[in-house]
């Protein structure tokens, strides 16, 4: 069971985040960023130790241990999956006691053959998502060492499903533009409510999935930038208590986008009227473009390596990045993530010895035989003149 500590935790780098963002259409978590820090914090040293801790809030050497809680919690909950990658070069020793922290079965190895090894890759994001992400938001090369990856994924179905159509806005940007709508009718006045924050008062209106996973929906000030309101909202799960429910809200517009009156009722119920429209948003985020949000600083430079705990070999992040997509329909809500980072060999290399090497390029044309082992039998012979371009290559056998 994760503790509510650690779930404040990664909430609180979800608000973090969130006030980091540029102000455009976009999607994430953090809850797929933060068990990977978790484990890198548990393996590191010095200055890339401390800097991992203070990003995921958590002590380092209880950080594997609440990634793993974290990663099981998320797994037993309905509608959601996560998954767990680490592949490592062949050659790259792993310290048995922070191999022994993570779940079973997630390591696999790198053959350093970098077009197949991202194929593999790729298919495991791909796998994991159910297609909705297609590949692994970041790329190995020659000198890759280590991929630590988490997928997560979000399926939830409205218990009571809205009904489509079409919506005009009023004002503001969206206005004069044909737009698809989401409506519903309800007596449940508590699944909206407004909260006071400290860029003004928030609209939050919660709507309920079948799976126990609900999609909260914010408006904020008009004036009010993105970040700040995405911040501010995510504050109020962890004080729900300052928001004020619609049964108790003051007539008048006490809200963003709300309106609280008295009207003629044919059974005097009270109803809930919410417009809405559905939505698909993918991004792309590169976590080193904001290492300190993250506390990969340090953990980046190359000139020495920062995590003994998980390899003796030398180590440093060379890229981290998140892929994300979600979908909010009349009748639920899908999104899917791939987070990951690559780690890379560094320090300066101690040569032991001295050997030949030959360098053989083939970049211009070339003959070539096919010829039996045993009998020398030349069984097909070849001239290249135009070999084929990238897009053209297949790597199906």
């Amino acid at each position: 069971m994760t503790r509510s500590s650690t779930v404040r935790a990664v909430n609180a780098l979800t608000a973090r985040w969130a006030a980091a963002l540029p102000n455009r259409g976009t999607a994430f978590t953090a809850a797929g960023v933060w068990p990977l820090l978790a484990l890198l914090a548990n393996g590191a040293t010095g200055a890339a130790r401390q800097e991992l801790a203070d990003a995921i809030g958590v002590p380092a050497d209880r950080a594997a241990a609440e990634a793993c809680s974290l990663l099981a919690t998320i797994g037993a909950m309905r509608g959601v999956r996560s998954a767990l990658g680490l592949w490592t070069h062949e050659t790259l020793p792993l310290e048995p006691t922070w191999l022994a922290a993570l779940p079973d079965r997630v390591h696999e190895q790198l053959t350093g053959d970098v077009v197949p090894d991202q194929a593999r890759l790729d298919a495991w994001a791909a796998q994991c998502t159910d297609g909705r992400i297609a590949s692994m938001p970041v790329t190995v090369d020659e000198d890759t060492r280590l991929v630590l990856a988490c997928a997560l994924t979000v399926r939830t179905d409205w218990i009571r499903p809205f009904t489509p159509g079409g919506m005009e806005a009023e004002s503001g940007p969206w206005r004069d533009k044909n737009l698809a709508g989401l409506f519903r009718v309800t007596a449940l006045l508590d699944r909206v409510g407004v909260a006071q924050t400290e860029i003004g008062p928030i609209t939050a209106l919660r709507v309920l999935g079948a799976q126990g996973v609900d999609v909260h929906l914010f408006l904020g000030p008009a004036q009010a930038a993105p970040d700040r309101v995405l911040a501010a909202a995510v504050q109020t799960l962890d004080h729900p208590r300052t928001v004020l429910p619609g049964d108790q809200l003051p007539y008048g517009e006490p809200g963003p986008g709300l309106t609280v009156e008295r009207v003629p009722s044919l059974d005097g119920d009270p109803r809930l009227v919410v417009e809405t429209v559905p939505f698909t948003v993918a991004a792309h985020h590169d976590l080193l473009k904001d290492p300190d949000l993250f506390g990969l600083r340090t953990a980046t430079d190359r000139s020495r390596g920062h995590f003994p705990g998980v390899s003796s070999e030398p180590l440093a992040v060379e890229a981290a990045a998140q892929a994300m997509t979600a979908t909010f329909g009349a009748r639920g809500f899908r999104s899917a993530s791939v987070s990951a980072l690559n780690a890379t060999a560094a320090g300066i290399p101690q040569y032991r010895y001295r050997a030949r090497r030959i360098s053989a390029r083939f970049d211009r044309p070339f003959g070539f035989l096919a010829v039996h082992r045993t009998s020398r039998l030349v069984l097909n012979a070849g001239w290249v003149t135009e070999p084929d371009a990238f897009e053209e290559s297949s790597w199906e056998w």
